[in-house]
């Protein structure tokens, strides 16, 4: 390979780290719904997986069955923490182009998992 060659394909790697460290911040920025029980809880989740708020109707509220309560809590945030990890790898693919780059995946490690 070429000095120009390999020149040129280092800035093309360096454009595309820039280009996606914007991306993840802006996908940071964004967020997602999920919803529990109907629509009974409703939590809402960052593209950085911070839970940003969490709704819930009055009528779930039930003091003899805080156990189910619960259960759609930790169902919603579940489910709205799944769809901002998917919406920011979904971004991420779009610029590399469904590559498995190495360091990448789940944002290297944005989502601790």
């Amino acid at each position: 390979m070429s000095k120009k060659m390999l020149g040129d394909l280092m800035r093309q790697a360096q454009k595309l780290q820039e280009e996606m460290m914007k991306a993840q911040e802006e996908a940071k920025k964004r967020t997602v719904e999920a919803t529990a029980g109907g629509g009974m809880v409703t939590v809402v989740a960052s593209g950085a997986g911070d839970i940003v708020s969490i709704k819930i109707e009055k009528d779930v509220v039930n003091p003899d069955d805080v156990e189910m309560l619960q259960d759609l809590i930790l169902a919603a945030s579940n489910e709205a923490l799944r769809r901002a990890q998917e919406m920011v790898n979904t971004e991420m693919s779009k610029l590399t182009g469904g590559l498995n780059i190495p360091g990448m995946g789940n944002l290297g490690g944005m989502f601790g998992r």
